[in-house]
């Protein structure tokens, strides 16, 4: 239902310049704009490099930091009035998730901010969800200066938690810090652990446990908690904080990872090869410095494989003629010789010689 405030500025619209922008922020806020300079800042990204007539840059961020500020109060005040008895850390613990980058850039999607942001076509796709949420606060800025404070309590009790977000079921939603950033680690393929800096007592002898996450090397955040498991998953989500907005962070992070990973790349000294020893007997090919053509060793052949390839001679040496002469065994034989007609006629002359006598 329109308040009389309202009834006033919408009478007025149809006379403004800029009447779709006004209708464009009243459907997101349920809000009509009295000064449209503040929203209009709230909506301008820097990579659009807008100034003013003094030459000052013009962007969203001053009211980025404004609406961070309000936010943070006007949601805890919702959250210390919605949940009476709780304790401190229960409170905290609520609010951050409610006030989470992510929360607040799924938002602005939801109620079409995404679609008032004015940025440069540049601008990386990845980045999107971390504009749209620092419009969203921007734009609780603009609010805050255009209508005050008890406007943007409006604003988030009956637009956001009326209508967007289950305060109930985000306060006991557990969300495992300590496990989104292994996974982180992981994905990046870097070391890391958590380290107990001290146990202190408070109160009546209640252990307090400081941790600090530690990756590659590099000191992260510090978490403080009545357990260990609880002081780490507050480390945790202030190192992904940390690794979400300060880029010198995960510059040096990475750093230490490539330093690592070069020491266990590098070689070090060679050790010498056992197989390695004097082969003076195995034939090199050598090269002729004229030419440079190669030198083949010569085979030397066996004389098996002379006896096979070289053709046969039926011409004999001296020496295997003497030989076969001596060996000649062709007149031994067991049968009688038959004699010719010579030896006839030498044996009958001879023994007619002998008788004549």
């Amino acid at each position: 239902m329109l308040n009389k405030s309202n009834i006033i500025d919408k009478i007025r619209l149809p006379f403004r310049k800029e009447k779709e922008l006004f209708s464009a922020l009243y459907r997101v806020t349920g809000l009509y704009p009295r000064n449209i300079k503040y929203y209009k800042t709230a909506l301008m990204h820097k990579s659009m490099r807008s100034r003013n007539e003094k030459g000052k840059p013009v962007n969203n961020e001053r009211l980025e930091f404004l609406g961070d500020a309000v936010l943070d109060a006007v949601v805890g005040d919702i959250v210390f009035q919605h949940f009476p008895g709780k304790r401190e850390g229960f409170l905290t613990n609520t609010r951050s998730k409610l006030v989470a980058r992510e929360t607040l850039g799924k938002l602005a999607c939801e109620m079409g901010i995404d679609q008032l942001v004015m940025m440069a076509g540049d601008v990386k796709p990845h980045h999107n969800n971390f504009v749209n949420g620092n419009a969203f606060e921007a734009l609780v800025g603009a609010i805050y200066l255009d209508r005050g404070y008890n406007a943007c309590m409006k604003f988030m009790q009956k637009r956001i938690l009326q209508h967007l977000i289950n305060i109930d079921k985000v306060a006991y939603k557990e969300v495992n810090f300590k496990s989104k950033l292994l996974e982180w680690c992981q994905k990046n393929r870097v070391n890391m652990e958590f380290t107990l800096l001290r146990q202190t007592t408070e109160g009546s002898n209640s252990p307090v446990f400081e941790c600090q996450a530690v990756i590659e090397g590099v000191k992260g955040a510090i978490g403080k908690g009545y357990t260990k498991k609880e002081s780490q998953q507050l480390a945790a989500k202030e190192t992904l904080r940390r690794l979400r907005r300060e880029p010198q962070f995960i510059d040096e992070v990475f750093a230490a990872k490539g330093n690592r990973t070069k020491m266990e790349e590098s070689p070090v000294s060679v050790a010498p090869d056992p197989e390695e020893s004097k082969t003076d007997f195995i034939i090199t090919c050598n090269r002729t410095e004229e030419t440079g053509a190669e030198i083949k060793p010569t085979k030397t052949k066996s004389p098996k494989d002379n006896s096979a390839k070289a053709p046969k001679s039926n011409k004999k040496s001296a020496v295997e003629e003497s030989i076969d002469r001596e060996l000649d065994l062709s007149d031994i034989t067991t049968m009688p010789k038959e004699e010719s007609r010579e030896d006839i006629i030498a044996a009958a002359e001879a023994k007619a010689f002998s008788a004549a006598q």
